[in-house]
């Protein structure tokens, strides 16, 4: 492409201090150095992981920065040294990097590549940063920050997809879609013919009933306090679905009379500290797996056991 070596110009969605909506700013992307990949930003989601970092990140140190870390795109232009990767190629940017090479990344228990760390290092200190504007170095969030036009990420932190797949819904694959899912699949490991609850059904909630119909669940309740939510679980394998506000009872009591004693996978998928604790407090007592996907917005306690 006839931007390849330079630098652009383009816009993107600014977080200049904690707390304060976001601006839209002109930056400049530099081209990227040796091992990275700059890419032409097509489609990108808001996860809720980037509100949190705006609203509830208090370290100054942080800011400015551009947010940003579920999208796909397009390869606009690649530093010296890679190979895999070429112009035109659409793919997802990724904020968990993997080499597929090292001994964690061949270990099926973790995806803490131990090569990644160092990249991420390089994107997200500003001094290394690839994002300048009017004059200051922006962060980059997650090492991808795709709520801009164009980024710069290592060639460890990209996956690249079918020519084919339509950017704008790829996108989720980013974070929200791989995180439930893999959440059923790899982190609660749901079982064939088991029982699953799944509270939540956002994109996150909605993806971890896929995984749990994928793994070969019998009965999928889909908790929410939104009905309208309810038919689109449906499609994605839920069997039941249970509103609380339909019920008197603790959504732990209605769960309990619905399977006689409780579930056998629990997944939440709110980030709603009341869910969670009501939750915990009852499937760990019944000794339940129980895998919490979201990220509480405060700090709370739970009993880690109580008699039966």
């Amino acid at each position: 492409m006839g931007t390849a070596g330079k630098i652009i110009k383009c816009k993107a969605a600014v977080a200049w201090e904690p707390n304060k909506p976001l601006v839209i700013e002109e930056i400049e992307v530099a081209p990227p150095q040796a091992n990275e990949i700059r890419i032409k930003i097509v489609a990108t989601a808001v996860c809720g992981t980037d509100l949190y970092y705006l609203l509830k990140n208090m370290h100054k140190d942080s800011f400015p920065m551009v947010l940003g870390h579920e999208a796909a795109g397009v390869v606009e232009s690649v530093g010296p040294g890679v190979t895999e990767y070429q112009p035109g190629d659409k793919v997802i940017p990724l904020f968990i990097r993997q080499c597929r090479e090292c001994r964690f990344c061949k270990n099926p228990k973790t995806n803490q590549c131990e090569k990644a760390w160092g990249s991420v290092k390089d994107m997200t200190f500003q001094e290394k940063s690839r994002f300048t504007c009017k004059g200051k170095k922006l962060l980059q969030f997650t090492g991808t920050s795709t709520f801009a036009e164009y980024t710069v990420v290592s060639e460890l932190a990209v996956a690249k997809i079918d020519p084919a797949a339509p950017l704008d819904k790829v996108c989720l694959l980013g974070c929200g879609v791989c995180t439930g899912y893999g959440a059923a699949v790899n982190t609660a490991k749901v079982e064939p013919g088991s029982t699953c609850a799944v509270f939540g059904l956002g994109a996150v909630g909605l993806a971890a009933v896929m995984g749990c119909k994928a793994a070969g669940a019998k009965r999928i309740i889909a908790v929410d306090i939104n009905p309208d939510k309810f038919e689109k679980a449906k499609v994605f394998g839920a069997t039941e679905f249970v509103n609380p506000k339909d019920h008197k009872e603790p959504i732990s009591q209605v769960l309990s009379e619905m399977t006689g004693g409780g579930v056998d996978f629990s997944l939440e998928c709110v980030g709603n500290v009341a869910v969670m604790v009501r939750r915990t407090r009852f499937f760990v007592t019944l000794r339940i797996e129980d895998c919490i996907i979201t990220i509480p917005h405060a700090v709370f306690s739970v009993m880690l056991w109580s008699p039966v």
